[in-house]
């Protein structure tokens, strides 16, 4: 019959074989309904019988709403259903949304007294495994099994198998797994499943090597499972026997099979071997698409992330997440939030993955404007109220240089702030410079009783090298351990190493070092080296980049910091020797580079740059605003220019820097009153301090620029840093 939305006519009392036939042709939920009506008003349904042919037609529809009216029809049939339709609905609930429901029905029939056989116990096993927390209930069904005899039916022990593995008991179903005397594929897959939901992947493996020696010959589905196994464990050896046996044996990769194996040699590392068979892969798989572009993110292999991204042709959130993310943490932050818009067009959803990377990709990029964007995307689409999201708020906008912003967030959340959330603030306060603030918050963090992580201390010793504050950090450092209990990372010893250094206590920062319970890293040691060229400290330099180069050869910051260090002494022939030295090696000094936001474009310049489009108009301010600036006795710093160059090349080269080239950008293209921010890759030498100082007081401007380490927000002549950076 077909599904239409006719009404049937009954206007006889159908025999059993003809309301049989009828039942099976009927598809439709309301079709059933009205011919359960018409049972009902002329008696017909008052045997099991016809309720069994009602309701096996009701739970063959598949729907939850047929599946529903089933258990309605099967509650209210008296005398109570036989244990053949019992079963019936048993098998057709274990399978639906509410497993529970079976464990009703199994309850009702014991209750009812009606037989349970062995077509029971395995659907309310099922059901119990389903609902992952039935280790009680099913222990009960377990003894009732073996009391009634079928303790030792296979399709039972199979059932056992995988509603104790499920529940988390897997040594239990381990000994019922052990005790089957007939175990086929379904029963050594079940117990494999059960490791590797359980963590417990080395033992997946070993029961599939016990199962290689048995006659039963893995299926795809097994060798899926094991090669999963293989993945979490990051058994590359394994899983690669595994591969080799699927091509001796012959056996048909489908699609499923394709996408573990990709996936399986993807989290092993084996990349090439993974976008080998990716390649082979008739129908680009999503899963195995989205493992690699992740696995090249990893690589710091954008280009072939993307390639991956571009050939699949129905891209779900997943896959746009990952390759936003993937931008995002590689610093292609533009492109990040260009292809977030994108996916925005098309009419994908993001989610809360999706947005954190956006977040991220703006904090990285210090832009306000993003940042206020993002802000206002989150509270229109339902992120308002998500911790994290909150959190990388509160850290985007200090990152962004608005503490005001990230007191609003923090302020808002009120009860939902956990300890990430204080840790960030006093984070912003840090790299402001406001020691002052960040120490506050901790106090008020602490009456809050919000115990403080090791990331909290990190900020704390941050706060306190940002403004010598070396008897605090001391005292922060001690209590660390002594009241919280928390062992000091690298990361703190680097932190300690940094406050040191920046007070010119360079000795005890080497003492330091050389009394830290584990070996000093690559971090440390360019703390003690960048240290060591602030205050021109020749020898312990060199001391400091040779230990730092004996942990890594081809440290391009370690030879930049060491040129500095001679350049500063005016040893010259060091200089190129160290220079020529990089050349040889192909180590490259990363460039100064600045960035300003205006009208939501981003403008970026490097040193000397002519390539902008109003290049002429940029170098015209510049020359205006160095005249005004020498009028208030503004001298070019020198120290600043670290190649060997005649004096006159010197001043022109520290008028070039990228900052002050985005300065005046924005002086020429922002309304008075409104801030200048500027994002500056590497650290704001002297000169280009001292200049923005200047340029505040004499155009009565605010400036905040975001440099390698901090920010400064210059104001009437003066910056926040007070000269200590």
């Amino acid at each position: 019959m077909a599904a239409t939305n006719q009404p049937i006519l009954l206007t006889f009392h159908p025999p059993h074989h003809h309301l049989q036939r009828l039942l099976s042709s009927i598809n439709t939920l309301p079709h059933l309904k009205q011919l359960h009506a018409h049972l009902l008003r002329t008696t017909l349904l008052s045997t099991s019988d016809f309720a069994h042919l009602a309701i096996t037609s009701l739970t063959t529809l598949s729907s939850s709403s047929s599946l529903d009216y089933a258990l309605s029809v099967f509650t209210h049939t008296s005398p109570f259903p036989d244990t053949r339709l019992c079963n019936s609905i048993l098998r057709q609930l274990a399978k639906g949304a509410e497993p529970e429901r079976a464990v009703w029905v199994y309850a009702r029939m014991r209750g009812e007294g009606r037989v349970v056989d062995g077509f029971s116990f395995a659907p309310v096993l099922k059901a119990l495994a389903r609902m992952r927390g039935g280790v009680r209930e099913g222990a009960e069904v377990h003894g009732v099994a073996v009391k009634m005899g079928f303790g030792l039916d296979p399709f039972v022990q199979t059932g056992l198998v995988r509603m104790y593995a499920a529940s988390g008991c897997v040594f239990v179903a381990r000994q019922v797994f052990d005790e089957m005397r007939h175990r086929d594929v379904v029963a050594w897959n079940v117990m494999i499943d059960g490791y590797c939901q359980g963590g417990l992947y080395d033992d997946a493996l070993m029961l599939f090597e016990e199962m290689k020696k048995s006659d039963v010959k893995p299926d795809k589905m097994i060798l899926a499972t094991v090669l999963s196994a293989c993945n979490r464990s990051r058994n590359l050896s394994f899983g690669r026997e595994i591969h080799d046996d699927i091509r001796k044996e012959n056996v048909e990769v489908d699609f499923h099979l394709h996408s573990v194996l990709v996936t399986m040699y993807v989290n092993c590392e084996a990349i090439d071997t993974a976008r080998e068979l990716y390649e082979q892969m008739p129908l680009k798989n999503l899963v195995a698409a989205t493992s690699l572009v992740m696995a090249y993110s990893k690589l710091g292999k954008i280009e072939a992330a993307r390639s991956i991204f571009d050939e699949l042709a129905d891209k779900d959130l997943v896959a746009w997440s990952a390759m936003i993310a993937c931008y995002a943490e590689s610093d292609c932050t533009q492109e990040a939030l260009k292809l977030f818009h994108e996916m925005e067009i098309l009419g994908v959803r993001a989610d809360q993955v999706t947005v954190l990377s956006v977040i991220s990709a703006i904090a990285k990029l210090g832009l306000m404007d993003k940042a206020k964007w993002i802000h206002n995307y989150v509270e229109h689409n339902g992120f308002g109220d998500i911790v994290p999201v909150n959190n990388a708020l509160i850290d985007m906008y200090a990152k962004c240089g608005s503490l005001v912003g990230a007191r609003g967030v923090f302020d808002k959340m009120s009860s939902l702030r956990n300890v990430i959330s204080w840790t960030s603030m006093i984070a912003g306060h840090a790299i402001y410079g406001d020691a002052d603030g960040a120490f506050g918050l901790f106090d008020e963090m602490k009456a809050e009783g919000i115990m403080p992580n090791n990331v909290t201390f990190v900020s704390l010793l941050y706060a306190c090298s940002h403004v010598g504050a070396v008897k605090n950090g001391r005292q922060i450092f001690a209590s660390m351990i002594s009241e919280y209990n928390i062992a000091p990372s690298h990361e703190h010893y680097g932190c300690m190493v940094d406050l040191l250094g920046r007070a010119n206590l360079l000795k005890e920062a080497l003492h330091f070092i050389e009394s830290m319970p584990f070996p000093p890293n690559v971090v440390i040691w360019g703390s003690l080296l960048s240290a060591c060229r602030l205050h021109g400290e020749v020898e312990l330099g060199e001391f400091a980049a040779k230990k730092l180069l004996e942990l890594d050869p081809e440290h391009d910051g370690a030879q930049v910091l060491l040129s500095n260090i001679y350049a500063k002494a005016k040893r010259w022939e060091d200089v190129v020797d160290i220079r020529q030295l990089m050349k040889n090696r192909g180590v490259m000094k990363e460039k100064g580079s600045s960035r300003i936001e205006l009208e939501g474009k981003v403008h970026e310049f490097l040193m000397f740059d002519r390539t902008h489009e109003h290049a002429e108009h940029i170098y015209g301010k510049l020359d205006e605003v160095v005249f005004r600036l020498k009028l208030k006795g503004y001298v070019p710093d020198l120290s600043s220019v670290l190649v060997d160059l005649e004096e006159e090349e010197k001043k022109e080269v520290v008028l070039w820097h990228s900052e002050k080239l985005a300065l005046c950008y924005g002086l020429l293209n922002s309304k008075q009153g409104s801030y200048i921010r500027i994002v500056k890759n590497l650290r704001v030498c002297e000169d280009c301090h001292t200049f923005m100082k200047l340029v505040s007081k004499v155009y009565e401007r605010e400036i905040i620029v975001r440099d390698r380490t901090r920010f400064h927000h210059y104001r009437d002549g003066i910056c926040s840093c007070k000269d200590y950076w």
